[in-house]
């Protein structure tokens, strides 16, 4: 039985030994251009795609393999605005609502939103960092009207300025026919402190200093997430060396229980050898510990780190990396 439901199966598999060469030519060419066309848009956008396809294809070509990807193409809200250079994106967004900067910088890449933030006046960066950090989930359709009306601020710029945001002219098409994904990315203070973390260290105190000023529970929230206790694996040796003397070593080996083994090994191999093995023993000892206890002894930690950085013992590396000057 089993051989006879094949017997059509096979039929239909014969029958496509009956395809032409051309056929085959044809179905072939066809996934070649589709599978290009996509790594072009991957690269710099459906304009940037078509352009190149026209060259190699001919421009009735190029246009139907662009209509054929476009009616199924899926774009993240803002999507060319993350390959923009990002003080082209400045010139671009200075003068917004700083409730529209803080709703862009969201769906940008940290290190890149925090080059946004920290080129603009320091008033509006504060503003914006508060707005963002309390951003909650935002509709596609505001999202669109926000990318709505940048479209058509670009398209009315003066040509040395329109020349300033070159790389936001593929997106004026594209925003008009491909759909964004139904589920929008939206700020809120990690978001924030993914940006602070990637901004020099004058951007950092100033926003944290505004936000302690007009919002303290805000800053605390803030500066709680913006070195948390698994950041110390980003600490070199000299450091971790400095931290290790600063703190209670009852809180370290109650921090110690919740920490990854990379960073206990990197904190065992910067102690000598009789203070780890005392370190472990008291772990052990402890035995089961409450989550919150453990949290709270890994947030002493991270307190006296922070410590050690504003009286300059210690360095915590930064996205933005200042000059070192020797």
């Amino acid at each position: 039985m089993a051989l006879r439901g094949s017997l059509p199966s096979a039929g239909r598999m014969y029958s496509l030994q009956k395809v032409t060469t051309e056929q085959r030519d044809m179905i072939f060419r066809e996934a070649l251009e589709t599978a290009l066309a996509h790594e072009y848009i991957s690269q710099g956008g459906v304009d940037y795609a078509q352009e190149v396809l026209e060259r190699a294809l001919g421009a009735s070509r190029a246009h139907e393999i662009i209509e054929r990807l476009s009616a199924s193409l899926q774009i993240h809200p803002f999507d060319d605005l993350r390959r923009m250079d990002p003080m082209q994106l400045v010139t671009l967004i200075q003068h917004e609502h700083s409730q529209t900067i803080a709703l862009i910088l969201a769906y940008l890449k940290p290190r890149q939103a925090a080059v946004v933030l920290s080129s603009l006046p320091a008033e509006l960066q504060v503003d914006v960092a508060m707005r963002l950090a309390v951003m909650d989930r935002t509709t596609p359709e505001v999202v669109r009207e926000v990318e709505n009306a940048l479209a058509q601020k670009v398209a009315t710029l003066p040509t040395q300025e329109y020349t300033a945001v070159e790389g936001v002219k593929p997106w004026l098409k594209r925003w008009r026919h491909c759909r964004h994904r139904s589920t929008p990315r939206w700020g809120g203070v990690k978001a924030l402190v993914d940006i602070i973390n990637n901004t020099d260290r004058g951007t950092e105190k100033a926003i944290l200093e505004a936000l302690e000023a007009q919002n303290p529970e805000l800053a605390q929230e803030v500066k709680k997430l913006m070195f948390v206790f698994e950041d110390l694996l980003s600490l070199d040796d000299r450091a971790i060396q400095q931290v290790l003397r600063a703190v209670d070593s009852k809180d370290l080996a109650l921090a110690m229980k919740g920490a990854s083994p990379e960073l206990r090994q990197k904190l065992f191999s910067n102690m000598s050898q009789r203070a780890a093995e005392m370190l472990k023993e008291d772990m052990e000892f402890m035995g089961p510990v409450r989550r919150k206890d453990m949290e709270e002894a890994q947030q002493r930690i991270v307190d006296a780190v922070r410590k050690l950085e504003q009286t300059g013992e210690i360095v915590i590396s930064r996205g933005m990396e200042e000059e070192i000057i020797v």
